[in-house]
């Protein structure tokens, strides 16, 4: 019993290290998507998010546009024109390049490369990381978002024989598996904040 109340004791004693621990991994994952920004297929895969959402859709040139699929269907044009991660069609990159797609994908990125490190820093300065830890919980916010505003985030009906429908919510996708994530991203954020500014205040 003695070592688990010792063991209980170091977890205890070490939060400090573990809020910058926080700190850390919101810089790793920040740097790491923020820099993928900068590759086709990543501002390629964002833009179902962005194109469906009334926070983001105005930095595209074709948000809201309509095509007929090969179906006859009137579809949403964005998805006429998607790479598959690992394959690069010439037509659905010019149509990228006509919406704003890389452009947008590159300021975003550098955005979330900036609020990642702005969090690691405050490590060091309670200030910045005040400022990186609510923008980090800010950012979280738009992007849970997109569970609502994206069709993408949920299982589609592709038909079949399976007698219980398994498709809508609350079946997520695997984009949508990875949203739902960001819920994890907000809450630490909110902690390296309040940790901050408890810092903040402890200097007043």
């Amino acid at each position: 019993m003695n070592k688990v109340i010792e063991v209980i004791k170091i977890i205890a004693s070490g939060q400090k290290h573990f809020i910058n621990f926080i700190r850390i991994a919101i810089f790793i994952v920040m740097a790491w998507i923020g820099g993928l920004k900068a590759f086709q297929y990543e501002a390629d895969g964002i833009v179902p998010f962005v194109i469906n959402s009334p926070f983001m859709n105005f930095f595209y040139n074709n948000t809201g546009k309509t095509a007929i699929d090969a179906n006859g269907k009137t579809v949403a044009e964005y998805t006429l024109y998607k790479n598959p991660e690992g394959k690069t069609v010439q037509k659905n990159v010019d149509w990228h390049k006509s919406n704003g797609t890389y452009y947008f994908s590159y300021g975003l990125g550098t955005f979330i490369v900036i609020i990642g490190l702005l969090t690691l820093l405050g490590i060091w300065s309670p200030k910045i990381g005040l400022v990186g830890g609510l923008l980090t919980f800010g950012m979280s916010i738009v992007t849970l978002s997109f569970l609502i505003t994206t069709p993408e985030v949920y299982v589609p009906n592709l038909g079949g024989d399976f007698p219980t429908p398994q498709y809508g919510f609350p079946y997520l996708s695997g984009a949508g598996r990875l949203v739902l994530k960001d819920i994890i991203m907000m809450a630490g954020g909110a902690i390296a904040a309040s940790d901050a500014a408890q810092r903040i205040l402890k200097k007043i």
